[in-house]
């Protein structure tokens, strides 16, 4: 419990200012909303000192903050230390002062309202002595089956001598009826979160990438229940915009949810703004994929290389203490072999960065060790490149009779793995056994915008790709997108300086298309067609290979 009042008491005199504290040592009936001494007291002293004056009271009587605004305005405290419990409310009420100079009414502002729903407090309520009468306007929750209206219930303008009220048997059975009446939009045990999306007024792909958002999500294991998406350009403080983000607090709230997931990267400035407005754990496009990469990382180095991009995500936005991190430690967002480092020292942060660099340069070093041996046999190397969940592991396992991970979601596969791939074969020999080799390599996937912490940190399986002879550009025929999809990989390949190794288009998820739309995108990507599960047309995958190798010798 505070002892200091909450606010700007500057200009006000010695005298002023113990009066307000006074405040703190009130006690009201567990059963009393207010009573009419401390409603005068509370409005006599914001006249007497022409600012409004507000006090957060508990359920059993004790004022447990003071809090002092402006005129027309009052800012409040952050109540998150005193959160309790798992009520639908937060057990406290706000009783504050109404000075504006408007006759015979007592006004509620409209941002009290919205405190009142997004920090679920158990009443407002406003007072004012109206012809020498203590007059109040008050307001709470109500249950709510429509989100798109305000679940507020408001009494307005009301002699408090004639208010009769048992508080604490109605705020308990408000309590009840608030948890009987909960509306649950969520059908998992998985975190139940809302997509925020943010695009230009003329972004023709908004479908594409909510569509997108929302299977990174799938695969870390949340539900969404709920999108809201704004065409503007983007608010450099808060991204959506002050007001927009209250109303998707609100909205997040009435949907339940524990999670807001932003379709885009925040800066540490909007991000931490957009902390500060709420309490649900905030994270951007990049934190989900980083998260997903925590979740699969399965050896030593690809371990490292996660931690390490974390660690260079997250330092921009490390306080002392922030919040927003701490919500992150342990769960989505923070997951990984980092997580128990979130609420650290700058310092630590960059001392670990630098151990961690050490450690997977080190380790780069080895792998390219590793490929000189490789260089004096003459052994091409062959890389699966493509769109991330397209098919590229269940095609390797067909290709080269493995049995690496294969999942239906982003990024299932982190860490480069390597199997021989036989090129040639005599007639009476099985069909999938070849004489001569090459190395068939299988690769993480790729993503529209990838972390630059991603890419700067996955070194490993980009090297691979480097140092590739021939690329299996696989494409998902099955894909609305598949153009999209395809211009995306080009376009990162290019910008890391790989554009130039000979590229193989390959359309898997053939059985899944029906013949006409197959011949028309063999024509487009001029690609050959295959279906990974029914093991169609490999002898032309491996043909092209072999005349791209001859071409290249």
């Amino acid at each position: 419990m505070s002892d200091t009042p909450f606010g700007d008491l500057k200009g006000l005199s010695q005298s002023q200012k113990k009066a307000i504290t006074k405040l703190f040592s009130r006690r009201i009936s567990s059963n009393e909303m207010l009573t009419n001494d401390l409603g005068r007291e509370i409005y006599e002293l914001a006249e007497s000192i022409g600012r409004r004056i507000g006090v957060f009271i508990d359920r059993d009587g004790i004022v447990i903050e003071v809090i002092v605004g402006e005129k027309d305005i009052m800012y409040l405290p952050n109540l998150k230390r005193y959160r309790e419990g798992k009520s639908r409310l937060r057990k406290y009420r706000l009783i504050f002062s109404d000075i504006t100079r408007t006759q015979e009414k007592v006004t509620i502002p409209s941002d009290i309202i919205t405190d009142l729903e997004k920090l679920r407090l158990d009443m407002v309520c406003a007072v004012k002595i109206i012809r020498n009468q203590l007059t109040v306007s008050y307001a709470w929750n109500i249950p709510f089956e429509d989100v798109e209206k305000r679940p507020i219930e408001v009494v307005l303008n009301k002699l408090f001598s004639s208010v009769d009220l048992d508080f604490s048997s109605w705020i308990n059975d408000l309590d009840t009826e608030l948890i009987s009446k909960a509306v649950t939009h969520h059908s998992t045990d998985k975190t139940p979160a809302m997509i925020v999306g943010v695009y230009p007024k003329n972004h023709k792909n908004i479908d594409v990438a909510m569509d997108e958002i929302r299977e990174l999500a799938r695969t870390a294991d949340i539900e969404i229940v709920d999108k809201v998406i704004q065409n503007r350009n983007p608010d450099p403080k808060t991204l959506i915009g002050k007001g927009k983000l209250e109303e998707v607090v609100l909205r997040a709230i009435r949907f339940d949810v524990e999670m807001l997931i932003f379709d885009s990267e925040l800066s540490p400035s909007q991000w931490r703004a957009i902390t500060n407005a709420t309490d649900l754990k905030i994270i951007d496009r990049s934190m989900l994929i980083l998260d997903i990469f925590a979740q699969h990382a399965k050896t030593h180095d690809g371990k490292l290389q996660v931690e390490l991009a974390q660690l260079k995500y997250n330092l921009p936005k490390l306080v002392e203490k922030d919040v927003g991190l701490s919500r992150l430690t342990g769960g989505i967002g923070g997951r990984g072999p980092g997580e128990t480092k979130l609420e650290v020292s700058r310092r630590y942060y960059r001392d670990r960065i630098s151990d961690l660099e050490k450690q997977i340069d080190k380790l780069g070093k080895q792998r390219a060790l590793r490929r000189k041996k490789r260089e004096g046999i003459p052994i091409p190397l062959v890389a699966l490149v493509g769109y991330t969940n397209v098919g590229k592991s269940s095609l390797f396992n067909a290709m080269t009779k493995s049995d690496v991970i294969v999942e239906n979601k982003l990024f299932a596969t982190l860490d480069p793995t390597q199997r021989r791939l036989f090129l040639q074969h005599p007639e009476e020999a099985d069909e999938y056994f070849y004489k001569s080799q090459s190395i068939l390599i299988d690769t993480v996937g790729f993503i529209r915008e990838l972390p630059k912490e991603l890419v700067n940190a996955f070194r490993a399986t980009l090297e691979e790709i480097d140092n590739a002879t021939i690329l299996l550009h696989v494409l998902d025929a099955s894909d609305p997108e598949v153009k999209l999809r395809h211009q995306s990989v080009v376009k990162q390949l290019r910008d890391f300086e790989m554009g130039d190794i000979p590229v193989v288009n390959v359309l898997n998820k053939c059985d899944l298309v029906d013949s006409e739309k197959i011949e028309d995108l063999k024509s487009e990507f001029n690609a050959i067609a295959v279906s990974a599960v029914n093991r169609d047309n490999f002898k032309e995958i491996i043909n092209s290979i072999k005349e791209s190798l001859d071409t290249k010798r």
